[in-house]
């Protein structure tokens, strides 16, 4: 979803003289182990905003709503405006961008993003909302199904830049898992509905349990979902203030003991339902700024308008998470990426 959020492109070379693989005219580091706290489970090592209005091959480099890795390990990166740029994981330099499209050609407001065991993309857009797979050159190979109570009103109870926009494949690989936005009619404020899948022959994948998550607040949505080893899920909450700024939240989540909710017509807080299970690990606002700084408030200059995350591996116990912003090709926010360590 494009929220319009108000963060300044940081300047350059500011916490530290340390060479980065991700260096660049707006990147900062900090290697202070406890300057860097954004909290006991959290720590941030630097931002970088390297690629912030840019462009490749044409195409600008920005709206950026997901990430992902790449077979060969590179990265993956989906823009809300139909283009998915293939990224070096070292420079985040553009090595190559595909345009998206549905079946008649039109453009996606693309939001989720998979890179499949055998190379292929699974691909959210929010509008309908749908889940497609798509081959690495963007040719549509499937669609999978979605329940009818997810779809945007008058087909279903959803609205329209609200529904799917976290994807993730679950330890195995069998199971996929779509986060909706925010709520559909009729359900309480705050409960919002991930869907699953279950893989099938020839990599199709069928509907399968439902389950609810609440935010901290009605004002928050989902961003992001990703699956970690164990089963257990990282989730953002996301949501903007005007005049105040940006609230981003990284949350530990646990669906393995959450109530099957697909059959549940309204979730209104009734007994019997086991929503998942969540844990606070940071608030960005926490964060040191690193010598960030913004054009607009915000509640710490280091935020924007973060939007997709992904796990790139594990050093000394701490999950490595970048996250990026989408800048929704706005003057006043900026294309951001960070990387964080996360305790678990």
């Amino acid at each position: 979803m494009r929220l319009r959020t108000v963060l300044a492109t940081a300047t350059a070379g500011l916490a530290a003289a340390t060479c980065l693989t991700a260096a660049g005219p707006a990147t900062a580091v900090s290697n202070s182990l406890t300057s860097n706290a954004c909290s006991s489970s959290v720590s941030i090592d630097r931002f970088s905003d390297t690629l912030d209005k840019t462009t490749y091959d044409g195409t600008f480099v920005g709206n950026f709503s997901a990430l992902a890795v790449d077979r060969d390990g590179s990265i993956a990166a989906l823009e809300d405006r139909s283009s998915l740029f293939d990224l070096d994981a070292k420079t985040l330099q553009p090595e190559r961008v595909v345009p998206l499209a549905d079946e008649n050609g039109a453009a996606l407001d693309s939001e989720g993003l998979v890179v499949d065991r055998d190379g292929t993309r699974l691909i959210t857009s929010e509008t309908e909302p749908s889940i497609r797979r798509y081959s690495a050159d963007g040719k549509i190979l499937d669609r999978l199904p979605v329940p009818s109570s997810l779809l945007v009103a008058p087909a279903g109870r959803a609205v329209s830049n609200q529904t799917f926009e976290g994807l993730t494949l679950l330890p195995g690989g069998r199971t996929l898992l779509a986060s909706m936005e925010y709520p559909i009619a009729g359900d309480t404020s705050g409960a919002v509905r991930f869907q699953t899948w279950t893989r099938t022959k020839g990599d199709h994948f069928r509907l399968a349990a439902q389950y609810a998550y609440k935010t901290d607040a009605a004002y928050l949505g989902v961003p992001e979902v990703q699956a970690l080893p164990d089963g257990r899920l990282l989730v953002l909450e996301r949501g903007f203030t005007s005049g105040v700024g940006n609230t981003v939240r990284l949350y530990l989540a646990d669906p393995r003991h959450a109530t099957d909710t697909g059959k549940i017509d309204a979730l209104t807080g009734q007994p019997g339902v086991r929503l998942i299970k969540k844990t606070l690990l940071a608030d960005i606002a926490d964060c040191p700024t690193l010598g960030a700084t913004a054009k607009q408030p915000q509640p710490n200059p280091l935020l924007d308008n973060i939007e997709g995350m992904v796990v790139t591996g594990k050093e000394k116990g701490r999950y490595k998470v970048l996250l990026v912003s989408d800048d929704n090709q706005n003057a006043v926010q900026t294309t951001r990426f960070y990387y964080l360590r996360v305790r678990t």
